[in-house]
């Protein structure tokens, strides 16, 4: 029990969930590839009806990043806003309360509803500073924390892009470089955050915790936004 409750098996389990997702999501576009390229080639040798002259081309998949590589001030508040009480960050927010409350950590709250709800405060609170921080840093410095889909890449380089820009980002002349203003976000909050936490939270090795789940936070939102366009695409969403 010991071993599954440790903070970096914890943090792992934030990593394997996002790989899960990712494959899940290869997988099911292969599908649809194979599907596709199946009705093409039936259209092609069938006589012209009423269904095939109606039928429409695909749509193109819908990507997180159809934006320029410069942010304005508009669209890191949107940045903040999305990242914070998009429903990807809350529907995680719950699964976290859940186990927190499930373990009865911190002792200091409840094991019921009431916990819960404080946990999924605490943790939102948590996620919005870091948010703000990181989007001021990265304003001065020019950084774009926007994730940047490449659906051209085979599976496993979309899946090493997603780890990439985890810890790099874009700047406005479309490159990328550290992600500077993260790595002061994610630690910095998460230290910062000790001084209203309770008791039992509130010290260097839980500190460091939450920066590894910050961080393994990033890289699955990074793979929501990889592979969920394509997963909307295929199940006609």
């Amino acid at each position: 029990m010991s071993s599954f409750s440790g903070p970096w098996c914890k943090v792992m389990m934030v990593f394997a969930a996002s790989c899960a997702m990712a494959a899940a999501a290869s997988a099911q576009g292969a599908a649809g590839a194979g599907t596709s390229s199946l009705d093409l080639n039936a259209s092609a040798n069938a006589l012209p009806t009423a269904a095939n002259a109606s039928a429409r081309p695909a749509r193109p998949v819908p990507s997180y990043s159809d934006n320029d590589d410069a942010l304005s001030a508009k669209d890191r508040l949107i940045w903040i806003a999305d990242s914070t009480i998009g429903w990807p960050s809350l529907a995680w927010g719950v699964v976290s309360a859940g186990i927190g409350t499930a373990e009865g950590h911190p002792w200091e709250y409840d094991t019921h509803w009431e916990g819960f709800a404080d946990r999924y405060g605490i943790r939102l609170s948590g996620v919005a500073t870091s948010n703000v921080v990181e989007a001021g840093f990265g304003a001065m410095w020019g950084e774009n924390p926007r994730y940047k889909p490449e659906p051209e890449k085979s599976f496993g380089g979309r899946v090493g892009s997603v780890v990439y820009q985890t810890f790099f980002t874009r700047r406005s002349d479309g490159h990328f470089e550290p992600a500077y203003a993260r790595f002061i976000a994610i630690p910095g909050t998460n230290f910062m955050s000790n001084t209203w936490r309770v008791q039992a939270e509130a010290d260097t090795a839980h500190a460091l915790e939450r920066t590894g789940y910050g961080f393994a936070g990033q890289m699955g939102a990074n793979a929501f936004h990889e592979f969920w366009p394509s997963i909307k695409s295929h199940l006609h969403l």
